[in-house]
């Protein structure tokens, strides 16, 4: 069998942290236990507690910013005070104009200063508004990473339903096979059967045999898959069956429209949106003035320079008139990236569309598949019970016992799988409509169930 390939890859989660061995757990407490181990779910969690973090620092952009500035210093003063008009009568005192003077000493000067900001052309509004985005961006992709998750349990978790399933068949068709050998060795024995039949039981027996150990490996690869997801120290038994709703799910229209709504992708890129949308804004505001408020006292006044006030209070403004920055070319590649996010929006939104078709279609396909199997297994375990009678009364050969038990078997496995794929893509059509979280009410829906 083939059809693990599309949850074998979970294999590659890493397990580093500690296992405990798991009870029996349904699909439920399983999606609730990978929640509690996840390590991409914690990172996620804590790279929304970041952003958060910021934006809750955002909001305090308005307040007074006071520092105070602390220098140990020695310096040199020199001064030269011309005399004017009292140069001669300084000189018959023998003084020379101008007047020299120096200074040499240690100070220490403690300035409190404090600046509250007036107007910043724009900037700190567009501070907040991006630290927000930025916020709803990490939530999303947290979502993102959640249904991410949450669609490889439903395909490890019914994975190893389908593998258990798998696994009874292939022993029920092993030991059937094991019997027909016995029945086909007891009818050559009174000559009731040749043995050319009887060589075609034993041939049909060991491959019966080998198709069941390759059902034990292949249960074990998923068992594992199943642990490896779960963090847990052993094999997870799972009593959640794989299961099929026959009624419609609900309108495509709605999923569509859902998904346009609530799939976490839109909110990505409507965050990036915003945050590209803040980005213009920021750029912006550098080419405009700003004005602030300013304070300062000097604590120390008996260490201050002669040029140095005691306090001093005003309001000012700053304008840069030339930066090597190219502030018009920094808005013109900041509206580039705001392009560059509508534009992703747009296809994402197109992109969710056609999944939604592509998961509908899917699951009506399984759906069917199903259906039709399930009455098939009827007439093929009937064909197995006519031709396995007709075999003991000499009526029908050795080979058309092994195509009817070798038929049922097929069929068995065909609508397990019918069954696994219906409910992987019911998985898919609930993520890319953001509404994976429902999966298992609709679990509960279900009224055919592979125990």
């Amino acid at each position: 069998m083939t059809i693990w390939a599309g949850v074998l890859w979970v294999l590659l989660a890493p397990a580093a942290r500690a296992v405990e061995a798991l009870p029996a757990l349904s699909y439920e407490q399983a999606r609730q236990r990978l929640e509690q181990v996840s390590d991409a779910l914690a990172a996620a969690d804590a790279g929304v507690r970041n952003k958060q973090d910021l934006q809750d620092a955002s909001r305090y952009l308005r307040l007074p910013e006071i520092t105070a500035d602390v220098r140990r210093m020695q310096f040199q003063k020199t001064l030269s005070l011309p005399l004017g008009s009292l140069a001669p009568v300084a000189e018959a005192f023998g003084i020379e104009s101008p007047l020299q003077f120096g200074e040499r000493d240690w100070r220490t000067r403690p300035i409190v200063a404090a600046s509250v900001p007036l107007y910043s052309g724009g900037l700190i509004p567009a501070a907040q508004g991006a630290a927000q985005a930025a916020t709803e961006l990490a939530q999303a992709e947290r979502e993102v990473q959640r249904q991410s998750l949450s669609l490889q349990l439903v395909q490890a978790y019914f994975g190893q339903q389908l593998a258990e399933q798998a696994l009874q068949v292939r022993r029920n068709v092993r030991d059937g096979l094991q019997r027909h050998l016995e029945d086909a060795q007891k009818l050559e024995r009174e000559g009731f059967a040749t043995k050319a039949q009887r060589l075609q039981a034993n041939v049909a027996r060991d491959k019966a045999e080998r198709e069941y150990q390759k059902a034990v490996n292949d249960l074990s690869t998923l068992q594992q898959a199943l642990a490896t997801l779960l963090r847990s120290g052993g094999t997870v038994a799972t009593t959640s069956p794989l299961f099929v709703i026959s009624s419609p799910v609900g309108a495509r229209e709605e999923f569509e429209r859902s998904a346009q709504q609530r799939h976490p992708q839109i909110g990505r890129l409507r965050a990036l949106t915003a945050q590209a949308e803040q980005g213009v804004r920021a750029q912006q505001a550098k080419l405009k003035p700003q004005i602030y408020l300013f304070g300062q006292y000097d604590v120390r006044r008996r260490d201050a320079l002669l040029t140095d006030a005691d306090w001093a209070f005003g309001i000012g403004v700053r304008y840069t008139f030339l930066s090597p920055t190219a502030r018009p070319l920094q808005v013109s590649a900041a509206r580039a990236q705001l392009e560059q996010a509508q534009s992703g929006l747009d296809e994402v939104e197109n992109q969710l569309q056609l999944g939604v078709g592509k998961a509908w279609n899917e699951l009506e396909t399984a759906r069917a598949q199903f259906r039709l199997l399930d009455s098939s297994i009827v007439h093929a375990e009937e064909n197995q019970r006519l031709q396995e009678l007709s075999f003991r009364e000499g009526q029908s050969t050795s080979l058309d016992v092994i195509d009817a038990r070798l038929a049922l078997g097929a069929a068995q496995v065909e609508r397990a799988q019918a069954a696994y794929q219906f409910d992987v893509a019911l998985a898919q059509l609930l993520e890319v409509s953001g509404q994976l979280q429902d999966f298992d009410d609709y679990r509960q829906r279900a009224d055919k169930v592979l125990e």
